[in-house]
């Protein structure tokens, strides 16, 4: 009876560790298989992730073109001064330091005016859907707030940042002139 016993306790341990090694072996397929030639198939992931489309430079929202001023708006630039000290400045400086979100110092030479305001209007969407808005989030690990601005109120934001861009840089605008020398 006891030499039943250990038999049929074998039985089991040798089925146990089959079944253990089976799973671990389907567990471990990957994310394609490999053909005769010992090259990795392509799969819908990685067809996913070879497709990306590109960031558009102006970012995903309503804001589609800006039309800016030559000389600076000096009314837009103190309604914009306001809005950034009551929403922004506890999170963004006018310097390139970065405190919570990064510095705004040059953000129009590097910038696109319709995706700068589209981030201030758009944010939920941007930072879900724009590709430099996620990498941004990912280099600052902090989710920018919905500050609930106008179209409007982010138009006098812009004008004030293109203000700063001069005071801190020297220039502005750049962006826009890239794509246009392009």
């Amino acid at each position: 009876m006891n030499i039943s016993l250990n038999m049929n306790y074998m039985k089991i341990q040798k089925l146990t560790i089959a079944l253990c090694i089976l799973i671990f072996a389907a567990s471990c397929g990957g994310l394609g298989s490999e053909n005769e030639t010992g090259t990795q198939k392509t799969t819908k992931k990685n067809k996913a992730e070879k497709e990306k489309p590109e960031a558009d430079p102006k970012g995903i929202g309503e804001v589609e073109n800006v039309n800016l001023t030559d000389p600076l708006n000096e009314n837009m630039i103190e309604s914009g001064k306001a809005i950034y000290e009551m929403k922004c400045a506890s999170c963004h400086k006018l310097g390139q330091d970065r405190v919570v979100g990064p510095g705004f110092a040059d953000i129009t030479n590097r910038r696109r005016p319709e995706w700068i305001m589209n981030m201030i209007t758009n944010t939920d969407v941007m930072l879900e859907e724009d590709p430099v808005a996620r990498k941004m989030l990912e280099e600052c690990l902090t989710r920018m707030p919905n500050q609930g601005l106008t179209i409007g109120d982010a138009r006098d934001v812009l004008e004030y940042m293109r203000k700063n861009d001069m005071k801190q840089v020297g220039k502005k605008d750049q962006a826009v002139k890239d794509e246009q020398s392009s």
